[in-house]
C-alpha cells in the first residue's frame, strides 16, 4: 500500500499527517510506503516548518528528515491512496488526475 498526503506547500499539514501515518504503519509492522507532497512548488527542498517539527516532536514523531516537493503526474499513478488536507488541494489533485489521464 502506498499512501500520499497532500497540502499546499508541504511544510505543515501534510508532513505532520505523513509522520503520524508513518508512525502508525510502523507500529503495526506494515510494509507500506507513506509520503507527502504539496500542490505548489513554493517550498521545494525545504524542511517542514519549525512549528510543525516541534508539534510532531511533542508527540514522539520526528518529521525533520522530510523535504518538501511538488506533486507530480507520476505520483497520481504510483500511489494507491491520496489524502488531501482541504477542498482546494482536493480540486488541484483532481485537475492533475484529469490531465494525467488525458496524456495516457
Amino acid at each position: 500500500m502506498k499512501i500520499l498526503m497532500v497540502c499546499l506547500g508541504n511544510i505543515c499539514r501534510s508532513p505532520i499527517a505523513h509522520g503520524i501515518m508513518e508512525a502508525k504503519v510502523k507500529s503495526k509492522g506494515l510494509d507500506w510506503q507513506v509520503d507527502s507532497v504539496g500542490t505548489s512548488g513554493w517550498h521545494d527542498g525545504e524542511q517542514p516548518d519549525r512549528r510543525a517539527i516541534s508539534t510532531a516532536k511533542k508527540h514522539g514523531i520526528d518529521i525533520s528528515h522530510q523535504r518538501s516537493r511538488r506533486i507530480t503526474r507520476q505520483d497520481i499513478q504510483a500511489f494507491d491512496v491520496i489524502l488531501t488536507m482541504d477542498m482546494q488541494n482536493y480540486k488541484d489533485v483532481l485537475h492533475l488526475c484529469h490531465t494525467t489521464l488525458e496524456r495516457n
